[in-house]
């Protein structure tokens, strides 16, 4: 093992997780889901708190890892959380139920993003964090921009496909996909963005303040 293999694991599992996001990461795990690793939930948690968010977007909620950590790092928050699988509405539900976290703090929307992100309120959350498909991530962040107010966040999980975007010689869908948004954030000038390594890479955007 490399010694930044080392390092990673190093990271990841120096992060501790409480009860109610440990339930909810088995429950995924039992379902196929494959959520965000525990420090990409610190990750996301440190952000809204330094933001002290009270309005967040959710774009794939899973099983709620990432709602809970969320939920818990500010308290005041209201989260929107949206997820095309029905099936996984009543199990969230439960979940967050358990961790008691009130059903009116976090609004369950089980909608394609792409049906319900056009109907939302522009410049009005705090941060936007997504961790959905890769076939319309472009499209998520784009909306993910422009929900979030001046100097807000928009953060994207997974975006190192499984390690595989660092290798030029792979040019698979997804692989491909998440080098066009990174090259595509490079060509914007109305946010300033960083790519960092934690669980499959996240990349956090921050949205500039707009200028006459």
């Amino acid at each position: 093992m490399s010694d930044k293999e080392l390092s990673w694991r190093f990271v990841e599992e120096r992060v501790s997780e409480d009860v109610d996001i440990d339930r909810a990461r088995h429950a995924s795990l039992e379902h196929g889901i494959d959520p965000i690793t525990a420090s990409a939930g610190q990750y996301i948690a440190t952000i809204a708190t330094a933001l002290d968010a009270t309005t967040i977007m959710e774009i794939g909620t899973g099983l709620g890892v990432g709602t809970i950590w969320l939920a818990h790092a500010c308290p005041g928050a209201h989260i929107t959380s949206i997820d095309s699988e029905m099936d996984h509405h009543v199990s969230v539900r439960e979940l967050l139920n358990s961790a008691e976290i009130p059903a009116s703090r976090v609004r369950l929307i089980t909608e394609k993003a792409l049906d319900v992100l056009p109907k939302m309120n522009e410049s009005s959350y705090d941060l936007v964090v997504i961790d959905a498909d890769y076939q319309n991530v472009q499209a998520y962040v784009d909306h993910g921009i422009s929900l979030v107010k001046p100097r807000g966040s928009v953060i994207v999980a997974g975006v190192l496909g499984d390690d595989l975007v660092a290798d030029p010689a792979k040019r698979d869908d997804k692989t491909s996909a998440y080098r066009w948004l990174l090259q595509a954030l490079e060509d914007r000038n109305d946010v300033v963005h960083t790519l960092n390594l934690i669980g499959d890479g996240l990349v956090h955007i921050v949205r500039l303040p707009d200028t006459d």
